[in-house]
């Protein structure tokens, strides 16, 4: 009974977190991102204190080591952060993603495997749905015309992502569809996603799709035809065949998205690799610069969450991640991988990849020597969703993102097979116990953080009043965009004294901004 309900937490909060959003225009990026954490932290600490009370014996895997250690220098890396609000954020993502990895994988030991893999690659087509609907005229304010078509992500490069990395799971979906209505379902499903693929001009998305049909297609293919006839390949080519037909119907069809070139998905396509102008260019002058960062803070990184506080001071002239203001232009770099070596240390990084070999290794075993053709499709799938996560994840932020964080972290635990080498423990019921109420207590923390943030993103939202500034503030006293309000509200009327009490709040977030210097300076100071 416990199980059935983490079952259906997980596929609620999967359709849940690509929905969710704000229609505070004024905190651009969080309105999408915040509540989107708040549904992240609540899935994985319900999920979690669900399955707690029939883990019996637990298999503990080397990914499980690797990932339980990375988690641990996140958390002290944290501790020297700058930033301590940015760092609880990121860490409370990353908790919750290794969370959602582990319930999966439970889960799907417990039968579960196909129900929530069905659900993480039903969400890709939710996601993708709002992007069509906003490439076809449908207008609301949950969605954001800045990135279009980015539906509820905000952003169409975020939209990509998901839709790239649950790709090889709708896949898996459509092959072992039990009748041929639900084969023409997910069908329908991949052409949806295809199209949205296409229409997103990512160049990280489809470079990742590139790689993982080179990677994917072989070992597929071999591990179909071992299955006896239980798993038809055909079907892998009339899925091919709905992919292609869903991606030309986004060429042709009219749609509302303003791109400035003639050309815009051939040129697209003929930059994927180009890193010699543009923002290839603006890539490689970023993560020079951030390299360097990297190695002025080795050990730990400058703190999860904390690479928009500490970058500007490493930023070359005329380096395209800044901002006139002295602030970067997003909150963390254009990778993943980049994020977590300047983050979280080198350390942190090497492990994290070693859980991504470990699983791999795990997916490729099992994809050669597995009886079962499920179980062989499943590894199959697994390899594929970590083929893309590598590639994407070396071009944008991926895992970062709570959709991301949620999804993908879950879709690699319901896939991942058996380990051959795990140590397999009984944890007593004390422990359990113990677990539960940490796990309350910090998913707890992060969802009424989240919770707290969205309130005061409502009282700010299009008002100028000192004193609904003021009680956001309270309620959100890590935000910097309130401080600033609050900062030039009170110069511009000679409050001196309250001016410079938010300036320097807000400059002690990020030390290099420009504008808590400007209030400071208009004050004497």
């Amino acid at each position: 009974m416990f199980e059935r309900a983490a079952v259906r937490v997980l596929q609620a909060g999967a359709l849940l977190v690509v929905l969710a959003a704000t229609p505070y225009k004024t905190f651009e990026l969080d309105r999408f991102f915040v509540p989107k954490e708040l549904v992240l932290h609540v899935t994985a600490a319900v999920a979690l204190l669900l399955v707690l009370p029939g883990i019996r014996r637990a298999a503990l895997a080397r990914v499980d080591q690797l990932l339980a250690l990375f988690l641990a220098l996140g958390l002290v890396s944290a501790l020297f952060a700058t930033n301590w609000w940015l760092a609880e954020r990121a860490v409370g993502v990353s908790l919750a993603g290794a969370t959602c990895f582990w319930v999966a994988r439970h889960l799907a030991r417990g039968f579960h495997r196909d129900a929530l893999v069905s659900a993480l690659a039903l969400a890709a087509i939710v996601g993708a749905v709002t992007a069509l609907l906003q490439t076809y005229g449908v207008r609301t304010e949950y969605v954001s015309l800045n990135r279009a078509p980015g539906g509820t992500f905000g952003n169409r490069n975020f939209m990509a992502h998901l839709s790239a990395i649950a790709m090889p799971a709708l896949l898996y979906c459509a092959l072992v569809a039990k009748t041929r209505g639900a084969f023409l379902r997910w069908n329908a499903g991949i052409a949806l996603v295809a199209a949205a693929l296409i229409l997103s001009r990512s160049r990280a998305a489809w470079l990742s799709l590139i790689v993982c049909a080179l990677v994917l297609l072989p070992l597929g293919v071999i591990a179909l035809r071992r299955t006896g006839g239980a798993i038809r390949l055909r079907r892998l080519f009339v899925t091919v065949l709905f992919a292609a037909a869903g991606a030309g119907a986004s060429l042709v069809l009219p749609n509302s998205l303003d791109w400035k070139s003639d050309s815009p998905y051939l040129d697209t396509a003929r930059s994927v690799v180009n890193y010699k102008g543009g923002s290839g260019r603006g890539r490689l002058v970023q993560y020079g610069n951030t390299l360097k960062m990297s190695l002025r803070h080795p050990l730990l990184g400058v703190g999860p969450g904390n690479w928009a506080v500490v970058y500007p001071r490493f930023a070359s002239r005329n380096d395209p991640s800044l901002t006139d203001d002295g602030m970067t232009a997003n909150p963390w770099p254009s990778s993943d991988w980049m994020t977590f070596v300047s983050e979280r240390g080198l350390a942190s990084f090497v492990v994290l990849l070693l859980a991504v070999i470990a699983l791999a290794t795990d997916g490729l075993r099992a994809a050669r020597r597995e009886a079962d053709p499920h179980e062989r499709l499943a590894a199959c799938t697994l390899v594929g969703t970590l083929a893309v996560l590598v590639v994407v994840g070396s071009f944008d932020a991926v895992l970062l993102l709570p959709v991301n964080a949620l999804v993908a972290w879950a879709l690699l635990g319901a896939l991942s097979p058996p380990s051959r080498e795990r140590r397999v423990v009984e944890p007593p019921a004390l422990a359990r116990v113990g677990v539960g109420l940490v796990v309350v207590a910090l998913g707890g923390l992060a969802a009424a953080r989240s919770a707290t943030q969205i309130g005061a993103m409502s009282l700010v939202n299009g008002t100028t009043r000192t004193s609904s500034l003021e009680r956001a503030a309270s309620l959100d006293p890590g935000s910097y965009r309130v401080h600033v309000k609050l900062g030039a509200a009170y110069l511009s009327r000679g409050s001196c004294g309250k001016a410079v009490a938010h300036a320097e709040a807000a400059r002690a977030l990020f030390p290099n901004a420009a504008e808590p210097r400007r209030v400071l300076a208009g004050c004497g100071r």
